[in-house]
């Protein structure tokens, strides 16, 4: 096809176009205008039709689904009238619904093209439909033809040319369609692929650092112990306070590695659901939370008898890392109290784990559930990765979770399990 063409074909003529949406309509003008096309942009179906009544076009281009009179209502006008009925009319349409070809057909319209559609695909069809305006000799044929589909009878009066002519179209469009899909399907595989060997590289990460890194880690933490608990140990103050600094960094880096394996980890692992008890699973993690933060004694209540079908050992590190934070975080106030309890909102189970303690700003925390991001700096220990390992696991489970909170009025942290 060539642009020469389609000005060799339209000579003086014009094609008038209807399309109600402002950013289609301007894509189609500057289609036109970098090919040099006439034209005419109306906006509604009804201005357009009263247009080829004063200058007849030399072709339609409609969109089908507009306010007023739709696409195909005004094709059926266009081909009901004896002066304009010659006017080749190209609709505009998602075509998501066999019965849009029915309607088509119905309407007299003698092409479709598909949204969204390239450039070229429209000059393609503009210079098919105008050659085919002049090639057309055959006798004009009334005859109508009664189609029953999806219990709907329609009556078609369309010539042999014009079904033709649409039905290439829609086979057209649908292989293109199929060659998109099976592209897209080609892509897939690869990025697939590729997700397998990232997952095996993960894996054998995980490996290396939770055995090549935490190992010397132990050795460090185990020496640096037994220097500080030595009642005979001759070390000097300078000293001691010294090897504190590398048994809490070590500590730190322990942590942080074991966080980081159960992120990594958290996307990986194959999910197991079965029926769990979170009132017991909570229970059991606040013993073991106890003899982690033993300065600090908050207040517990957990709501009988919460029971959820979700994968243990991913909702148990879920847990631990919101009551944990809960117990941190609430560790500064004169009573702490931490309540885990359920609640149902819109017909769904929601679970909630509430603190009184510090509390953030929630609207301003749009990182919080982002690696590595810590809301109250060097004031608690922490890594950052708690609550990202959190929203992965639940999210997994294909439910949500959402913090309401307020600066020193406490936390609560909502989640559900799909």
């Amino acid at each position: 096809m060539s642009i020469n063409n389609i000005s060799r074909l339209l000579r003086d003529g014009h094609i008038v176009a209807s399309e109600d949406s402002l950013v289609q309509a301007k894509r189609l003008e500057y289609l036109f205008k970098k090919n040099n096309i006439n034209y005419k942009m109306f906006h509604n179906a009804s201005d357009a039709y009263n247009s080829l009544l004063e200058n007849k076009p030399s072709m339609v281009i409609s969109d089908v689904i507009m306010p007023g009179m739709n696409g195909f209502e005004f094709c059926k006008k266009i081909k009901e009238n004896n002066n304009l009925k010659e006017i080749p009319v190209m609709l505009l349409t998602a075509l998501q619904d066999p019965d849009d070809i029915i309607k088509g057909l119905q309407s007299g319209a003698d092409n479709f093209v598909t949204k969204p559609y390239e450039e070229y695909e429209i000059l393609d069809r503009i210079s098919h439909l105008l050659e085919n305006r002049e090639l057309a000799t055959e006798v004009a044929d009334n005859s109508e033809i009664k189609l029953i589909f999806r219990g709907a009878e329609y009556h078609i009066t369309s010539s042999k040319r014009q079904i033709i002519d649409l039905l290439i179209s829609v086979y057209e469009t649908a292989t293109k369609r199929n060659d998109e899909l099976t592209d897209i399907k080609a892509q897939l595989e690869r990025s697939n692929n590729e997700l397998k060997q990232a997952n095996s590289d993960l894996e054998s990460f995980s490996r290396s650092v939770s055995h090549d890194l935490r190992s010397p880690l132990s050795v460090i933490l185990g020496f640096a112990s037994a220097m500080l608990d030595n009642p005979d140990s001759s070390i000097s103050g300078d000293e001691k306070e010294f090897l504190g600094y590398i048994k809490d960094s070590a500590e730190e880096m322990s942590q942080l590695i074991k966080d980081l394996l159960a992120f990594s980890q958290s996307g990986t692992t194959e999910l197991n659901r079965e029926s769990v008890n979170l009132s017991k699973l909570a229970r059991d993690i606040i013993e073991n939370l106890m003899v982690r933060y033993p300065e600090t004694t908050p207040e517990f209540s957990v709501q009988d008898d919460l029971v959820a079908n979700a994968d243990p050992n991913l909702i148990r590190v879920a847990l631990d890392n919101l009551l944990g934070n809960a117990v941190k975080y609430s560790s500064k106030s004169q009573h702490p109290v931490i309540k885990f309890f359920m609640e149902e909102s819109f017909g769904s189970v929601v679970f909630c784990i509430e603190d009184n303690g510090d509390g953030f700003d929630s609207d301003n925390a749009e990182g919080l559930y982002k690696p590595f991001v810590r809301y109250h700096g060097d004031e608690y220990t922490g890594t950052g990765v708690g609550l990202s390992t959190v929203k992965r696991i639940i999210e997994r489970h294909g439910g949500s979770v959402w913090a309401e909170s307020k600066k020193g009025e406490g936390a609560k942290f909502f989640f559900t399990l799909g």
